[in-house]
């Protein structure tokens, strides 16, 4: 029988996320979920849209939310489009600004969804590595790229490249550069107002993280108005559902608890990363809801050894350089504690 596939397709590794245990029991480090919940607004107002409006499409243009969010970040509603979840966004802009054969480059390691994306799409992955210190790579603009991706604060180090200097690399690049901020309200960064001075610039954030909203897939980006438009022709029609949209707009109205809840992420992250270097590991300065720490016995072992006790952290045995490491999501006091306990027994 003939490949039915395209090539490339047939070719690719597909993207494994983070485990999602199907039994009860475990405390879960492994997928930078908030330990917290959302709050009781949301809840409120998803129980009370459970009604005979369900039938009815969503907004195709997610009117409300888009205010609200010009409200809050002091843009103005088109220079923002919504997606489902980040992830989405991420596959708008590949779509919208990248042929097959153009080149998309990033940093690496770095979040690897960016690489599945870019071979659906046909175009060429260009990596360029990250120094030791997951400092901004001096090339990265040289590649020519299409676009350019940053995660910042960037996973799985966790670390956070300075506004200067991003704003630096929007001016190099020929392409867009695309500032990925999945993790950002948990350190003391921000680049939003690149939008403001380079018409090339995309600022993609999500409600996954620091809102506590990750199983309702909300994403959303700022970008000059022009680039708006041009990712609206390619976005799904309705492609976030009521709920989500009234999850969001909930959030919106009481984010002073998202940043009561990532203050408290901050504070145990600071703990966590402290108790790991005392017992041994070498951690990153984290401005994310996780860690990375490096071992200097057998990660794997470690990974292993605490999923036997019901503790799932992420381990990469791709690219060799994080072969020896662990990300380590921050959890409650008391998930950080039995996580603590577990290493310890392990190291022992």
């Amino acid at each position: 029988m003939p490949e039915l596939f395209r090539p490339t397709i047939a070719r690719m590794r597909g993207y494994i996320p983070g485990e999602q245990p199907q039994d009860s029991g475990y405390i879960k480090l492994n997928t930078n979920e908030n330990p917290y919940p959302p709050p009781p607004l949301v809840l409120e107002r998803l129980r009370a849209a459970c009604d005979s409006d369900l039938r009815l499409y969503p907004d195709p243009d997610a009117h409300a939310l888009r205010r609200k969010l010009a409200g809050v970040f002091a843009v103005e509603p088109a220079q923002i489009i919504a997606g489902n979840g980040s992830d989405e966004l991420l596959n708008i802009i590949i779509r919208s600004f990248a042929g097959e054969g153009d080149k998309i480059a990033y940093p690496s390691p770095t979040y690897g969804y960016y690489k599945p994306l870019i071979d659906i799409q046909g175009a060429e992955a260009v990596p360029v590595e990250f120094p030791a210190d997951y400092s901004l790579p001096v090339d990265l603009a040289a590649a020519g790229a299409r676009i350019t991706f940053l995660a910042n604060p960037n996973g799985p180090s966790g670390t956070l490249i300075p506004y200067d200097e991003v704003a630096a690399l929007c001016a190099a690049v020929t392409g867009v550069l695309v500032v990925d901020e999945a993790y950002v309200d948990f350190s003391t960064g921000g680049c939003i107002r690149l939008i403001d001075d380079h018409p090339n610039a995309i600022v993609v954030r999500t409600m996954s993280k620091s809102f506590s909203l990750a199983g309702m897939r909300i994403g959303f980006a700022f970008a000059p108005a022009a680039l708006v438009m041009g990712m609206w022709k390619v976005k799904d029609h309705y492609n976030i559902n009521r709920l989500s949209l009234i999850a969001a707009e909930a959030a919106l109205e009481e984010i002073d608890a998202m940043r009561t809840n990532a203050a408290r992420v901050q504070k145990t992250r600071r703990r966590l990363s402290g108790q790991l270097r005392e017992m041994g590991f070498y951690v990153w300065d984290s401005q994310a809801n996780f860690v990375l720490a490096r071992s200097n016995g057998d990660a794997a072992a470690l990974y292993e050894g605490l999923k036997e006790r019901k503790i799932l952290v992420r381990y990469f045995s791709e690219p060799p350089r994080l072969a020896d490491c662990l990300r380590i999501s921050i959890g409650t006091d008391a998930e950080t504690d039995a996580l603590l306990t577990a290493l310890t027994e392990l190291l022992a």
